[in-house]
């Protein structure tokens, strides 16, 4: 007598975890190429748009709320890029890839200390804050880089990293 121990259907399993890699794919994507725009518009921003005296000494909120365009895009950009960093975290976390794992985690990583470089950098002006953030932003750039060249190795592999033709 035999007693089936599992509750996936056989097959089934492969598909989710394509239908996994998929995703990761295309959540890590779009967080880099929302990380490419945001980089540009922090160069941008750097060069072309002044931090208005008022803001200085306060943070993001002050910035948003009068600071010009630019700027205000480029905040709300840098969180909306969080949000996306934890969803690809939150993804890679359910995939049960450790090497992506630990790259969602360092893009995560980079996005927060680029943002608190942000927040220091309105607040004070000071240019090594902005130089941290541009590093952060690179540092982001080779993780969700790096994710993508890991998804497209996990395309087409089994249970046991074999390719199956």
């Amino acid at each position: 007598m035999s007693v089936t121990t599992g509750t996936t259907v056989p097959g089934t399993a492969d598909r989710l975890t394509e239908r996994r890699v998929r995703r990761l794919r295309r959540a890590g994507f779009g967080t880099f190429v929302m990380l490419v725009v945001q980089l540009a518009l922090g160069i941008y921003v750097n060069l072309f748009v002044p931090v208005p005296g008022a803001d200085h000494g306060h943070g993001f909120g002050q910035a948003i709320a009068n600071g010009p365009a630019g700027i205000t895009l480029h905040i709300v950009l840098g969180l909306l890029l969080i949000l996306g960093a934890v969803g690809f975290l939150v993804q890679a976390i359910l995939a049960r890839r450790p090497a992506l794992i630990a790259a969602a985690v360092l893009g995560l990583l980079a996005m927060i200390g680029a943002a608190g470089s942000g927040s220091t950098f309105v607040g004070s002006g000071n240019d090594s804050a902005s130089m941290a953030m541009a590093l952060l932003a690179a540092v982001g750039l080779l993780c969700y880089g790096t994710s993508l060249f890991l998804l497209s190795q996990a395309g087409g592999r089994g249970h046991d990293g074999d390719r199956s033709g």
